[in-house]
């Protein structure tokens, strides 16, 4: 990917220094480095919309964990940022990684069988039904009436004329879910993440990178906060206050008995 000289460094054979420094957002920058060809101006503005959408969430738990490692070992924001992003898996920001392959695999079924967006969609949802997997992007411990960031992205898809067959098979999806479950699961930011990047032209493989790229940003901000209104120990704090111990407790020196469970 890059070439480093004493004199130079080349990036997808392009010079660092007189073509890319300066002459280029990073977004831009960071679309070069995927695909090695210069990114669509749709494409930079739904990349760019998509971080700021799910760069910051509050007390999320990446943030709780990274703001916790701070406290304990100050010297080290580097960990700190780690322990935060190793907390984004599958439930919290990995999510529209496993909404956009359920995007693609929709379509892919549809040019493949002739069947409609929306009985394939039933399909996928009926088999997710059945082996009680989670439906990725939809759904909202807060947001319980519809995630607002989700809404903006797929109206701002649309003003921008992005919005395509990935948009249309997550509406699809949203309109079989009453008729599958029996009732509305709201729509949240990780189904229309990928959903309007995909139909930008970015590379399905990188979904992943959007939510972790974005965190790295919020985290780093929360840690500078840290370092000057801390929050970490009272953090800990906290979860000792709203959890009551029910394990063994000691009754004598050298025995023990679980707690409600007296003999």
């Amino acid at each position: 990917m890059a070439l480093v000289r004493a004199d130079s460094v080349v990036v997808r054979g392009k010079d660092l220094c007189e073509e890319l420094i300066g002459q280029q957002s990073f977004t831009a920058y960071f679309l070069f480095l995927l695909t090695g060809e210069p990114p669509s101006e749709n494409l930079i503005r739904v990349t760019d919309a998509t971080l700021i959408a799910i760069a910051e969430h509050g007390l999320v738990p990446s943030v709780v964990a990274s703001r916790m490692t701070l406290a304990a070992a100050p010297d080290a924001i580097q960990g700190a940022v780690a322990a935060g992003l190793l907390g984004c898996g599958s439930v919290i920001l990995g999510a529209s990684e496993t909404a956009g392959h359920l995007l693609i695999e929709i379509l892919s079924q549809v040019h493949s069988s002739g069947k409609s967006l929306q009985e394939v969609a039933h399909q996928q949802l009926l088999a997710l039904k059945s082996s009680r997997q989670a439906l990725p992007g939809f759904g909202h411990p807060v947001h319980k009436e519809g995630d607002p960031r989700a809404h903006k992205l797929l109206a701002l898809a649309h003003e921008w004329g992005i919005a395509g067959s990935h948009v249309n098979a997550l509406q699809a999806l949203a309109s079989q879910i009453p008729v599958v479950y029996g009732r509305v699961f709201p729509l949240n930011v990780s189904a229309a993440i990928p959903a309007v990047l995909l139909d930008a032209g970015f590379p399905p493989g990188a979904l992943r990178g959007i939510p972790l790229l974005a965190r790295t940003g919020s985290l780093v901000a929360h840690l500078l906060e840290e370092q000057v209104r801390p929050i970490g120990f009272k953090l800990a704090q906290a979860a000792e206050e709203a959890i009551e111990y029910d394990g063994p407790v000691a009754t004598k020196p050298g025995e023990s008995k679980a707690m409600n469970h007296p003999t």
